[in-house]
């Protein structure tokens, strides 16, 4: 099992800790941000964190992996490769499916995507913040008729806040304060707020 210095130091190498004033996908502002395509961006940090994190549902009999798009779909399809492979399988080893947002912003399994009836199922994400992501994907498995029996992520920056109705396991609590932007201490201090992944600024309020 990786240990908490080995993991840090994968995102460390790549770059993908970052800091300054940022608007999180869950609209929260932040002075850190962890972006995890970075670390993932490299195949054998990617191999490692997967192999890492499907070890922490080794004693779990998982028959697919389900990841909310865009974050989640590298770590989930390592996260798969590093499962046991499933008694009822076609000799792929475990799926791994992602569910992503429709027209009307709701997530959904779109592409012939599909899970069967009472499949087990795991549900990984990169990061946790408020967990929101990981929560509309545990909604897209049960409406499909499939069972969540766990959920997991690289990284959980909520400080163990978060609450979710399946095991739920993290490599690397990372405790970061994050604040409704009417509260933001940066803003006040006058910085905008970058949203990672766009080139475009956000004003201060």
């Amino acid at each position: 099992m990786l240990k908490r210095e080995e993991l840090l130091r994968m995102f460390e190498t790549a770059g993908a800790i970052r800091h300054g004033h940022f608007e999180l996908s869950s609209g929260l502002h932040s002075s850190t941000y962890v972006q995890c395509a970075l670390v993932l961006q490299y195949p054998r940090f990617a191999e490692r964190l997967g192999q890492a994190l499907a070890d922490l549902f080794s004693d779990l009999t998982v028959e697919a992996v389900v990841s909310p798009a865009l974050g989640g779909l590298i770590i989930g399809q390592e996260v798969a490769r590093a499962l046991p492979e499933p008694k009822k399988s076609i000799e792929g080893g475990v799926p791994a499916l992602f569910v992503e947002r429709d027209a009307s912003g709701m997530m959904t399994l779109r592409r012939g995507l599909s899970l069967g009836p009472d499949q087990h199922v795991l549900v990984v994400e990169d990061v946790w913040t408020t967990g929101g992501s990981t929560q509309e994907a545990i909604r897209v498995v049960e409406e499909a008729g499939a069972r969540v029996v766990a959920a997991g992520a690289l990284i959980d920056r909520s400080g163990g806040s978060i609450e979710f109705d399946v095991e739920a396991q993290s490599l690397i609590q990372l405790p970061i304060a994050s604040y409704e932007p009417e509260d933001c201490p940066l803003c006040r201090d006058g910085s905008a707020a970058l949203k990672p992944g766009s080139r475009f600024v956000r004003s201060a309020a």
